[in-house]
């Protein structure tokens, strides 16, 4: 088992992360927040996507893992549908 380097926070949940970005979203466009506290938010909010990204990638090379073992899907690159224009 590796060991979390001392006052490492634990690892939250992608949905947890996403729902303090959120947060963290509000209160900035808010606009009534001093300087700094704004300024600790917004660290805050670039941490938190950070880590919703870094879930998200992992959670697509999962896939795509295991769409391989099955070996009956060739894999595909995940990205918004893209549509078409008029």
């Amino acid at each position: 088992m590796a060991d979390k380097p001392p006052g490492a926070k634990p690892t939250e949940s992608f949905e947890a992360s996403l729902a303090e970005l959120e947060q963290v979203v509000k209160q900035l466009e808010a606009g009534d927040l001093p300087l700094e506290k704004s300024l600790e938010l917004f660290e805050r909010g670039v941490s938190l996507s950070d880590t919703c990204r870094k879930k998200l990638e992992e959670a697509e090379t999962r896939v795509e893992i295991l769409i391989r073992k099955e070996g009956k899907i060739q894999p595909e690159p995940f990205g918004p549908e893209k549509s078409e224009k008029p």
